[in-house]
């Protein structure tokens, strides 16, 4: 899809009012992750009321796109994102120096732009995501098919905080305007480390809009168990670099 038919599809869904609940429970979180109302699990109906709390009609639909991806709305944001974070990326798998036999774990891979470029890097390696959006495995496994189909990719439905793979698996890992949502950035930054080999690279990095406080993320890196922190400033995105 276009540039122009997705923007124009994010403003038709931000201009119609949000569905009701169709009875399944729908936990409402902040870009932190955090719930907005504790105990509230309703989305919210025509006036952006999720439980006793006011949300927003605009950023519910804004969450539906971007921060949980799902059905119609995450389809769309996933094409958007394909395009706007691929910069990002770029500067990332570059900071991350990723080899030709690298073993690469990406958390939150989304629309799985991430997951092809460092298959292209890791030409003789060995590539896995996770990611806790249906929609986007879904558009990542079609975007990087060829790739599964050889053995060379594994994309998985998951969370950050409870990665299903083993102790000392990978050389590299890395996340792009990802860990801002994550329910828990400490536990999710831990189980990375607990994933990577003895001297494996991390990069966690985000891009201006994300919103993330990058003054945040050395002491975040740091508390996890990692060393040698270091961070870039870059106009595409910000990223903070350590290894276990």
């Amino acid at each position: 899809m276009g540039g122009d038919k997705c923007a124009s599809g994010v403003r038709r869904y931000l201009h119609d009012p949000p569905p009701r609940t169709d009875g399944r429970e729908t936990t409402v979180r902040s870009v932190r992750g955090e719930p907005t109302n504790e105990g509230s699990t309703a989305a919210p109906d025509r006036s952006g009321r999720a439980g006793d709390r006011e949300v927003s009609p605009v950023k519910w639909l804004l969450r539906r796109a971007f921060a949980e991806p799902r059905g119609v709305l995450g389809r769309i944001g996933g094409r958007v994102m394909a395009r706007t974070n691929d910069d990002a990326v770029r500067r990332t798998l570059s900071l991350l120096d990723v080899r030709p036999t690298d073993r690469v774990l990406e958390v939150g891979f989304g629309p799985g732009v991430g997951i092809e470029r460092a298959s292209a890097a890791a030409s003789e390696g060995f590539v896995a995501g996770v990611d806790a959006s249906e929609a986007m495995v879904d558009q990542a496994r079609r975007r990087n098919a060829a790739a599964i189909a050889s053995g060379r990719v594994d994309l998985r439905l998951g969370s950050a905080l409870d990665l299903p793979f083993d102790d000392e698996s990978f050389d590299a890992a890395f996340s792009v305007n990802s860990m801002q949502v994550w329910p828990d950035a400490a536990a999710g930054l831990r189980e990375i480390r607990r994933v990577l080999k003895p001297g494996g690279r991390v990069a966690v990095a985000f891009t201006p809009r994300a919103g993330q406080p990058t003054d945040e993320l050395v002491g975040l890196l740091s508390r996890a168990g990692f060393e040698s922190v270091q961070l870039e400033e870059g106009t595409a995105a910000t990223c903070a670099l350590a290894r276990k």
